[in-house]
């Protein structure tokens, strides 16, 4: 029997940073998948589990787990071999890709960025190489896991109390999983709650579909929005893995304790339920404290910019690629009929492998579905 790896502690920004590989939908998928391996072991879910969940078997995943615990994120990227033999030797490519990721002004150079060209000038001026093409030179980078990108902003969880509820949501997940048995005043259901909005009725981009040949098929290019919008509140059974939504025209906190109502319904008033949501003002407030101790209920919140601890998240990547991309519905009805059918669908189907490769591979920005309408 293999012995039990346990994934290192992660921090706030290393659990964004998998996020975003996971909601990333170009690149490799060796490292998208492994990125997925990484960020549900962060969640505290067993090897086994992550296994049937990816599609591979309980040793890869322990490698990957234990692979990142010694590489960190260098071990998420596949190490390709074979080509023609590397012109430049190692401590020339290291300092080439030390020069490339410096900011030109600090080795007093008159510009703020590096272009090809004046980095391939700056490298060969000063003797760190005779001589390198700009083809050269972004081929040797690429190898080096170095390419050219626009500058992105980043978040830092403030929370002062990040560890602590970090520390109890992995706690309530692996109840959930079966790892740990609940304690006295555990609860023994976690529901992830996360509302999916705004919809609005007009053209969506990023659809696929089978084609002739160089003749795509098209749909209309208009952005106006005169049916106004809705919002799709969903819960998610970590246990039981039961996805429901329901749509509704606004998203306050009546329209959420009516959701929690549901939720509560479906359980015995004597089993004490747990949920997982983030800091949105309608999840918070007396009113939301009251009802959940009158109706034996733990809320579990999330830190601050740490949405990569709600497991709904990978689910809204489902309904955006089978209900929104590539759509132009007429009006909300229609598109709320579609989303109740597939989400239907998907508690039918829950191990159906396009569906977990599209639920895991962006954890998907909020969209917006429609009516208020019972998507169980």
């Amino acid at each position: 029997m293999s012995a039990r790896v346990e994934l290192r502690e992660i921090s706030n920004e290393e659990g964004n940073r998998l996020l975003g590989m996971v909601r990333r939908s170009s690149g490799s998928v060796v490292t998208w998948r492994r990125a997925q391996i990484v960020l549900l072991a962060a969640q505290r879910m067993p090897a086994p589990r992550i296994a049937e969940v990816v599609f591979s078997d309980p040793d890869t995943v322990r490698d990957v787990i234990h692979n990142f615990n010694r590489d960190g994120f260098d071990a998420l990227y596949p190490r390709y071999r074979g080509g023609r033999p590397r012109r430049f030797t190692l401590p020339e490519r290291q300092r080439i890709k030390k020069i490339a990721l410096s900011v030109p002004t600090d080795l007093e150079q008159p510009f703020a960025t590096w272009s090809l060209a004046k980095l391939a000038d700056y490298l060969v001026a000063e003797e760190v190489v005779t001589d390198i093409s700009h083809e050269g030179l972004r081929q040797l980078l690429r190898e080096e896991g170095v390419s050219f990108q626009a500058l992105r902003t980043w978040k830092r969880s403030n929370d002062p109390e990040f560890e602590a509820k970090k520390n109890r949501i992995l706690e309530l997940y692996a109840i959930a999983d079966g790892l740990t048995e609940p304690g006295r005043d555990d609860p023994s259901v976690v529901i992830c709650i996360d509302e999916f909005g705004p919809l609005n009725i007009q053209p969506q981009p990023g659809g696929k579909a089978w084609a002739p040949r160089a003749k795509p098929k098209r749909i209309r290019a208009t952005y106006t929005r005169p049916h106004g919008v809705r919002h799709l509140l969903c819960t998610l059974d970590v246990a039981d893995d039961l996805f429901t939504g329901e749509v509704a025209e606004h998203k306050t906190r009546v329209e959420f304790l009516a959701t929690c109502d549901k939720v509560r319904a479906r359980y015995p008033a004597a089993t004490r339920i747990a949920l997982i949501l983030d800091n949105f003002s309608p999840h918070k407030g007396d009113e939301v404290r009251a009802w959940a101790a009158a109706n034996n209920t733990e809320l579990a919140y999330t830190p601050h910019y740490a949405s990569w601890l709600n497991r709904i998240e990978p689910q809204f990547k489902g309904l955006r690629y089978f209900c929104l991309a590539g759509t132009d519905h007429p009006d909300h009805d229609t598109q709320t009929r579609l989303i109740t059918n597939y989400i239907a669908w998907r508690n039918d189907h829950r191990d159906d492998p396009k569906l977990r490769h599209l639920t895991r591979r962006e954890l998907a920005r909020k969209a917006a579905p429609a009516n208020t309408a019972n998507v169980a």
